[in-house]
Order: C-alpha cells, then sequence, then structure tokens
C-alpha cells in the first residue's frame, strides 16, 4: 500500500530532478548558516556554486560522528533556538551525546515519513500498536509515535521493560502491532511462552522492528514464535530517526524516503563513492531538514542499494537489511568476521535458541573466537554424547561458513540477560588480554 502516490511513485527522473533541486538549497543553507561545514568546505574549496548536479555530492565533506560530538550541544543547528521544538539525543554512554534538533516542519516531515512505512506494511487506523521502545531521548519511540496516530492508529505508549505487563496488555488491548527491537520480540516470545500464552490466538499479526541489525533467520525465527509478519525499518538519530527507510509487505528491502534523503554507498576504507548494487557503507545527505541537516553522514552501516521499482508500487531505491556495521566487523586472524554470519549459523540448528554471545580473546599471539548460544532443551545438558555431537557440528559450521575455528559453549535456556533495548552481542577481550 502506499501513503503519499504523488511523492512515493515519480520516475526515477523525477526523483532525482527533485533531489538535485533540494540539495541545492540545502548546500546553501548550510553554508551561511552551520560554521563547521562553511568551514570544512573552504577547507576543501567548495563553494554552493559548484553543486551543479547529483554527482557532484561526492564534492562535498563527510560527516562523521566526532563532528557531531565536537559541536555539542547545538553547533550543527541551522535555525536560531527559538525555532527548535524538540531535542532528542543519544545515550552518551561513551562521552558527551549526540543532541539533534527538530523544527514544527521537521517534526512534520517525520510523521509523514513514518506514515507511509507502516503504510507499506498495511498498518492503517484499525491498527492497536504497542510500542515497546524506550521514551525519552531515545528517538525510536516518539518517531514512530507520531507516525502511527498520523494513519490512524491506536497507539500504546507503554516503553521497553516489564515483560509480563507487556503481555497483559497485548492481550488486553487487542494489540495487533509490535514495535520493538528484534531481540527484545524475541524475549517477548519467551515470556509468553513460558506464561502458557498461545500467540496464534492473540489478533498481533504485524511487527515493525528496528533499532539493531538482525538476520532474515532471526526474522523467520521471530514470525514463527509470535505468528506474525515481521519487517524491517531503518532510521537513526543523526538522519532523523525511524522512516528513513522501511520495508513494503514484499520484504525485498528497505524503501528510502528519497524526495528527504540522497543516499550513497562507499567503500568504508577509502570513501570511494560505489555504484547502485555495490556493497559498502551508507551515506546519508538529509535533503528537507531544517534545524539539523546533514551532509554525507557516515553511518558505518554496512548495504547495498537497489534502484529497480519494486512490485508494491513505490519506485524509490531500496536499501538491503544491513550485514552489519563496519566498526562491528571482527578481524579474526585476518579473517573479516560480522556477527550477523555467526547468527544466520546458529539460528539453522534447531535445537538453539536465538540468543547468542561472541567472546573474542587472544591467547599469545592468536585470536580466539568462542561463541556461547543457548539451548531450547535443558534436558540436552544431561546427555553428554548428544552435546559433545551437536558442538561439534556447531563448529564445524561456522569453520565452513566463516573459515575461521571457534569454540562453541552450549548454555542453558535463559541464561544470558536480556534487554528491551539493543541485544549485546560480541565482548571483545583482547585489549583486557594485553592489560593482563
Amino acid at each position: 500500500m502506499i501513503w503519499n502516490k504523488e511523492m512515493e511513485c515519480r520516475t526515477r527522473s523525477q526523483i532525482e530532478t527533485l533531489q538535485l533541486e533540494r540539495l541545492k538549497a540545502t548546500v546553501e543553507r548550510v553554508y551561511e548558516k552551520v560554521p563547521s561545514y562553511r568551514a570544512k568546505m573552504d577547507a576543501m574549496g567548495v563553494k554552493p556554486k559548484h553543486i551543479q548536479k547529483l554527482a557532484d555530492l561526492a564534492l562535498l565533506p563527510f560527516t562523521l560522528k566526532n563532528d557531531l560530538r565536537d559541536n555539542y550541544p547545538f553547533g550543527l543547528f541551522a535555525v536560531d533556538k527559538s525555532k527548535i521544538v524538540r531535542l532528542h539525543a543519544s545515550s552518551g554512554t561513551t562521552g558527551k551525546p549526540i543532541v539533534v534538533g527538530y523544527t514544527k516542519n521537521d517534526l512534520d516531515n517525520w510523521s509523514e515519513l513514518v506514515a507511509r512505512v507502516a503504510t507499506m506494511v498495511s498498518v492503517g487506523n484499525n491498527d492497536t500498536a504497542q510500542i515497546s521502545f524506550n521514551y525519552g531521548l531515545f528517538t525510536g519511540g516518539f518517531g514512530l509515535h507520531y507516525g502511527l496516530e498520523k494513519v490512524g492508529v491506536s497507539v500504546i505508549p507503554i516503553s521497553g521493560g516489564n515483560t509480563q505487563k507487556q503481555l497483559m496488555i497485548m492481550q488486553d488491548f487487542g494489540t495487533t502491532v509490535l514495535i520493538a527491537t528484534p531481540s527484545y520480540a524475541l524475549h517477548i516470545a519467551e515470556v509468553g511462552e513460558a506464561m502458557g500464552i498461545d500467540f496464534d490466538k492473540l489478533p498481533l499479526r504485524v511487527g515493525l522492528f528496528g533499532g539493531e541489525p538482525w538476520t532474515n533467520e532471526m526474522r523467520h525465527e521471530i514470525e514463527k514464535r509470535l505468528h506474525i509478519v515481521a519487517t524491517d525499518n531503518y532510521g537513526l538519530s543523526e538522519v532523523m530517526g525511524p522512516g528513513v527507510s522501511g520495508e513494503c509487505i514484499f520484504g525485498t528491502g528497505m524503501h528510502i524516503a528519497e524526495d528527504h534523503f540522497i543516499a550513497e554507498t562507499i567503500n568504508p576504507e577509502t570513501g570511494e563513492v560505489l555504484p547502485p548494487g555495490s556493497q559498502g557503507e551508507m551515506v546519508f545527505t538529509s535533503l528537507t531538514k531544517e534545524a539539523f541537516p546533514i551532509i554525507r553522514y557516515r553511518t558505518k552501516d554496512i548495504s547495498r542499494i537497489n534502484q529497480e521499482p519494486c512490485v508494491c508500487g513505490n519506485t524509490h531505491a531500496r536499501m538491503q537489511k544491513l550485514i552489519g556495521r563496519s566498526d562491528d566487523m571482527m578481524i579474526i586472524r585476518g579473517v573479516n568476521v560480522f556477527p550477523s554470519q555467526i547468527e544466520g549459523v546458529l539460528l539453522g540448528f534447531t535445537q538453539l535458541g536465538p540468543q547468542y554471545q561472541i567472546h573474542i580473546s587472544r591467547k599469545g599471539y592468536l585470536d580466539t573466537l568462542d561463541v556461547h548460544v543457548e539451548l531450547l532443551d535443558s534436558s540436552l545438558l544431561e546427555s553428554y554424547g548428544v552435546l559433545e555431537a551437536l558442538t561439534r557440528e556447531i563448529e564445524a559450521k561456522i569453520l565452513s561458513v566463516l573459515g575461521v575455528h571457534c569454540t562453541v559453549k552450549l548454555a542453558e535456556p535463559a541464561s544470558f540477560e536480556r534487554s528491551a533495548g539493543k541485544a549485546k552481542r560480541v565482548f571483545d577481550h583482547r585489549k583486557e588480554n594485553l592489560l593482563g
């Protein structure tokens, strides 16, 4: 389904004409209003007049996360503080948070884009959506909230955590749409199953999941256990929040709102712009944001762009489900490994649950990889022969797929800590080993 046919069904030529018009205006504005961008452009010898075609985007400087931290709190804003009606920020666990602002028009656009994502998966005014993202400075909860209300959805702003209460509300309020991280959706399934809830008998029918990379194997696990259609959507606070792109009901990639953003893929090591279809780091430039415009923001998210029109009728380019993040890529004995690759292997074993941890250490001069994964049935722990055979089979499969040796450790069901937010999967102990 299409929310805004006038914008979502344009030809490639029409999309690019609009993008160029809006790009020129954005570059003019940031050069005039944002000293940090003006200084970067001047250092590269680039003026707004040099942007005459979309390919000229490559002349502009990248924006890095450190640029946002260095300009804390409001140094990258392009409007007077009196025009700001909403502030969001990252958690700031590694220092000063990244602060983003929105004008009234920015919030209207944000709601519009979330309305598109909801409509793509047939979510509308007959639905009740339970938002299990945390509310607060994080953009996820509020971003989806207002967009869902725009299409007439009844919104339950329950926030994250208190899983038994989540399930009570889901049953009593007749929730049809679940909004959460995919790892928390699986935790809801686990707790519900332990409580004896038959999800097949609930009205729950669709999930809008995001906030962390997840594999198609995890998608199938969620769909099987919650009896829903699980869909992916993408956004990040630095660019806007949820609604930057989202899957339609056909699940062939996440449609990028190209009238509001230009997406590029680049070689993460060289910064070279890659042709559509190439796997690389996603880079976004905003085209309509007033308060906090952003130029060529390096997300570190790894994906690829497909410009072919989708069967749903939306003509905007699609980005593939994230493979991972360039800073999540682990180099183990010279081999590049993403957590999603290990997840894909583990979820292929029916004896294993979806919760796992990856521990990397260094012994002498060699990296070691330990994969801890929960069993679904604790009775397997009582059969040493079966357990040993399963362990060796998993290790052999990981070696076959990734080309790296690992040690698998099987754990009791529900032995890992659960979180309503992003699941922590990777524990890299190599610095600790050096200090030790």
